[in-house]
C-alpha cells in the first residue's frame, strides 16, 4: 500500500452531552416527496445524481424471483418521470452495500451501470457501464474494466470531469479468488482504481491509485477547482483501515495520504465506506470509524482542495452503525446524514465545527435489506433516497428537504 502515514497535530473532536435528544421531525420542509412500491417486487439500491443545472435522477432496482430491472426517474422541478428501463438481466450481482447508479454527462447524455455476474464464485462480477442520449435507448452495456478474471469489481462512483467521465471502483484482479469466504477469501490484494469515459462510452484513461485498500467498502469521488479527489477505506499490512485520499495534481494521481489517523485496526472489511462532497476549493469528507471499539461518524473539512484537512467533529449520538453521506451546500456547511438506532439521522455542520441539532430524517431499520441512504444536493433542495423493509416487499422513499430551512 502506497498510503504514507505521518504525524498529524493533536486531533480533537466536538463531543456533545449524551442527554442531546434528536428533533423529531426538525425541519419545517422536510418532505416525503415519494415512494416506489409494488405488490410482489422489491424495489431497492436507491441512488441519487443532480446535475449543475438542479436535476435529479434517481436509479433503483426492482427485483422479482428470476430477473432484476434497474430503471431510473427524473424530476423535473415538479413531478417525478415517469420509470423508464435501463437494463434488465437473470445473472445480475445483486447486493445491499454495492448499488447500480446513474450519472450525466456535461452535454446530458445520460450513464449507468451495473453488476454482472462473470463466474461461480460469490464475489466474481464485473462492473457494465450503459449510455443513452434520450433516456430511453441505451446502449448495449460494456464491461468498465480490462481484465479477464473472475473477481470482485464494484462500489463504483462516478463524478462528471469536464465532458467526461470518471470511475473510481474496487477491482480484486490481483485477488485470484471469486470464493465465498470471511474478508472473501482473496489471496491477493484488493486495489482501487479509476477510469475516464467520454460520453460515448469509450475508455480513454485507466489508472491504478492504491495497490491495497480494504475490501468491500465504498469508494466515493468529488470535483474541485483544482480537479477531482477521491476516498476510500485503505489497509495498512497492520490491517489499520483509515481512510486513504488520492487528487489529481500535476496531470497525475498523487499518492495516497490520510484523511485523518483513526489507527482503527480490524481484521475484516467494515463494508461501511466514506462519502465526500465538495463546493469549490472546500471539501468535506464524512465516515465511520469503530477505533478503540467506539463506533462514531465523523466530518473533516478542507479549504485547499483536500490538501490536508482540518482535525474531525463528531456528528453522531453514540450509538451508530455509519452508513453516511454528505453534501456541500455552501463553502462552509455540509448537511449530513447517518443510521443510528434504526433512524436515518441528519445534521448540518459548519467547518469551524458548530452543529446544528440532529433531526430525525426517517424511520428506519439496521439490517442490510435497507441498504445505504443516499444524498444529493440539486442546488435548492436536499434529496435523500432510501430502502424500506418493514414489510414483505422492499420499496423506495425518498424525502426532499429545504436548504432554506436546513440554513437557518
Amino acid at each position: 500500500m502506497r498510503a504514507i502515514y505521518f504525524l498529524t497535530l493533536l486531533c480533537f473532536s466536538c463531543f456533545f452531552s449524551c442527554s442531546e435528544k434528536p428533533v423529531e421531525n426538525g425541519l419545517p420542509n422536510v418532505e416525503l416527496n415519494q415512494v416506489l412500491s409494488a405488490e410482489n417486487i422489491h424495489m431497492e439500491e436507491p441512488f441519487l445524481f443532480s446535475t449543475k443545472d438542479g436535476k435529479t435522477h434517481l436509479s433503483w432496482i426492482e427485483k422479482t424471483d428470476q430477473t432484476n430491472y434497474l430503471k431510473f426517474s427524473s424530476w423535473d422541478g415538479n413531478v417525478w418521470s415517469e420509470a423508464a428501463l435501463i437494463a434488465q438481466g437473470d445473472d445480475w450481482f445483486v447486493n445491499w452495500a454495492d448499488y447500480p447508479q446513474i450519472s450525466s454527462f456535461e452535454d446530458g447524455i445520460l450513464i449507468a451501470f451495473f453488476l454482472q455476474k462473470s463466474g461461480p464464485g460469490t464475489f466474481a462480477y464485473d462492473i457494465m457501464t450503459t449510455t443513452s442520449k434520450n433516456g430511453t435507448d441505451w446502449t448495449i452495456p460494456t464491461k468498465l474494466h480490462d481484465d479477464q478474471t473472475q473477481t470482485e469489481h464494484g462500489f463504483v462512483s462516478m463524478t462528471p470531469w469536464g465532458e467526461n467521465m470518471l470511475i473510481s471502483w474496487l477491482d480484486g484482479r490481483n485477488t485470484g479468488s471469486g470464493h465465498t469466504g470471511h474478508d472473501h477469501g482473496h489471496q491477493g490484494q484488493m486495489t482501487v482504481r479509476a477510469a475516464l469515459l467520454d460520453s460515448k462510452g469509450t475508455k480513454i484513461s485507466d489508472w491504478e491509485l492504491d495497490e491495497r485498500v480494504c475490501d468491500c467498502c465504498q469508494t466515493s469521488s468529488a470535483m474541485t477547482d483544482e480537479g477531482p479527489i477521491i476516498v476510500f477505506r485503505d489497509r495498512s499490512e497492520t490491517e489499520i483501515r483509515d481512510l486513504g485520499l488520492v487528487k489529481w495534481e500535476e496531470q497525475n494521481w498523487s499518492e495516497t495520504f490520510p484523511v485523518h489517523m483513526d489507527l482503527w485496526e480490524i481484521a475484516a472489511c467494515p463494508v461501511n465506506g466514506p462519502k465526500i462532497s465538495a463546493w469549490k476549493n472546500h471539501v468535506g469528507v464524512v465516515w465511520y470509524s469503530a477505533a478503540n471499539d467506539r463506533p462514531e461518524v465523523k466530518v473533516a473539512f478542507s479549504e485547499n482542495n483536500g490538501k490536508n484537512f482540518a482535525p474531525p467533529i463528531k456528528i453522531d449520538m453514540g450509538k451508530t452503525i455509519g452508513r453516511v453521506s454528505i453534501a456541500m451546500i455552501n463553502q462552509e456547511t455540509a448537511f449530513v446524514t447517518w443510521m443510528e438506532e434504526g433512524k436515518i439521522m441528519g445534521r448540518k455542520v459548519n467547518s469551524q465545527g458548530r452543529l446544528g441539532n440532529p433531526i430525525v430524517i426517517a424511520q428506519s431499520s439496521e439490517k442490510r435489506s435497507s441498504g445505504f441512504p443516499q444524498l444529493s444536493y440539486d442546488g435548492e433542495n436536499i434529496w435523500l433516497a432510501w430502502t424500506e423493509d418493514s414489510e414483505d416487499w422492499r420499496k423506495i422513499k425518498v424525502s426532499k428537504i429545504s436548504v432554506e430551512s436546513i440554513l437557518k
